[in-house]
């Protein structure tokens, strides 16, 4: 069981970086938008051209990596959104044997089930280095391994999960 803690605790350093990297992205992604405000505003008054459907979707990059990047960490921090009307009332034991249950059957299924679907999408992505469709618009085969990146990072915390509600079930008597 030693092992198996240390991967756990890799995996819970490794989001936790990760997640460090993208609390410093939610900063960037307001200051885009700030610029962006401003720029669209200003722009005419000084005559450049600030606003650009770049800075736009840089922006909506940004506020994408967030959200998927940070999953994981969410997960690791038990900061996600639960149900809590009668959890709060379980003994530690029923409440590891919960989040393992749910882990096992829903949340390591879907993330093996979200790379599987999404894999094929993001390689023909890369494979054509699409585009936006918009004029000035960044690439999209980028951001769309984030995709695959969020699902890697949060089935590996769900495995990291799992092998801590394991421990608690079986030091827990």
């Amino acid at each position: 069981m030693q092992r198996l803690l240390s991967i756990a605790d890799a995996i819970d350093r490794l989001n936790a970086a990760v997640g460090r990297l993208v609390s410093w992205l939610v900063l960037i992604m307001v200051l885009v938008g700030a610029f962006n405000a401003i720029g669209r505003y200003l722009g005419p008054l000084i005559g450049i051209r600030l606003a650009s459907n770049g800075w736009l979707e840089l922006q909506w990059y940004l506020f994408s990596l967030v959200f998927l990047l940070g999953a994981g960490d969410a997960l690791r921090r038990d900061a996600h959104v639960r149900v809590d009307v009668l959890y709060g009332q379980l003994s530690v034991r029923r409440k590891a044997a919960l989040n393992l249950a749910g882990t096992l059957l829903f949340l390591l299924p879907f993330c093996v089930f979200a790379v599987w679907m999404t894999y094929p999408s993001v390689l023909a992505s890369w494979q054509v280095l699409e585009g936006s469709p918009d004029a000035g618009g960044l690439p999209r085969y980028p951001i769309k391994s984030a995709i695959l990146a969020c699902f890697v990072l949060l089935g590996l915390q769900g495995i990291a999960q799992a092998i801590r509600h394991t421990q608690t079930l079986t030091q827990t008597q």
